[in-house]
């Protein structure tokens, strides 16, 4: 009688095992935690300044979208000095993304490109809305045989595990708001720059400024903690 190796059929079925229990941990976490932001509040705030003429200046529109943002979302928001356009590419596409907010659940972006581009959106733990303050994007879903058009002022959904083909013009600039689990979306967000272009200086970049929003939000909360142990005795 022959016996397969039961000791690597357990050492494999323990990590399963353990892999099936963290996934299932942290999707229960997103799932009853709280949030600071969500998505309709966001493309609310982006829609009040739509850019619709071309020839627009699109900074002043941000401008307007940033000061909102940090009226309504006191202390979440990262500070003048820490933002900065920064190249993305990903899935084959290329465009530049300004981080003003991320922790371990959220993160809010602007992003958009000044030149037409194109790829794979990717999979993603995470649901991502996107509000298009000018221009307009191509959202080709997995299954179907043609895209949908979205104009300004229109809200596109990612939804978590979902994937589809993604086009902008040149010129299409937009607010971006994901929830899920966001360090699991850098993969992706770092897989072109770090294997493809091989623009490390880039990837220093978007490491940064996430690690400096991460900290922000983290010290946020701890002053809230203190405040709280303070008010209690």
């Amino acid at each position: 009688m022959t016996f397969l190796p039961t000791f690597g059929i357990r050492k494999a079925f323990n990590w399963v095992a353990i892999t099936a229990t963290l996934v299932f941990g942290i999707q229960y976490w997103l799932n009853h935690k709280s949030y600071v932001f969500d998505d309709r509040s966001i493309a609310a705030i982006a829609r009040k300044h739509v850019v619709l003429s071309p020839k627009a200046d699109i900074a002043n529109a941000y401008e307007k979208v940033l000061h909102d943002l940090r009226s309504k979302y006191k202390g979440h928001i990262l500070p003048n000095k820490d933002l900065q356009w920064v190249f993305m590419n990903a899935g084959g596409w290329m465009g530049s993304m300004c981080l003003l907010h991320a922790s371990l659940t959220e993160y809010l972006l602007f992003f958009g490109t000044a030149v037409d581009t194109s790829g794979h959106s990717g999979r993603y733990w995470a649901n991502i809305s996107d509000t298009i303050l000018t221009g307009k994007m191509f959202q080709w879903k997995e299954g179907t045989l043609k895209s949908i058009e979205f104009q300004p002022g229109d809200t596109v959904f990612h939804e978590w595990g979902e994937v589809t083909g993604v086009s902008w013009p040149a010129g299409t600039w937009m607010v971006e708001y994901g929830r899920g689990f966001i360090p699991s979306t850098l993969v992706f967000a770092l897989a072109d720059t770090v294997f493809s272009t091989t623009d490390f200086v880039n990837t220093f970049y978007i490491l940064r400024v996430y690690a400096k929003a991460l900290m922000m939000e983290a010290g946020f909360y701890l002053s809230d903690l203190r405040q709280f142990v303070k008010d209690m005795l």
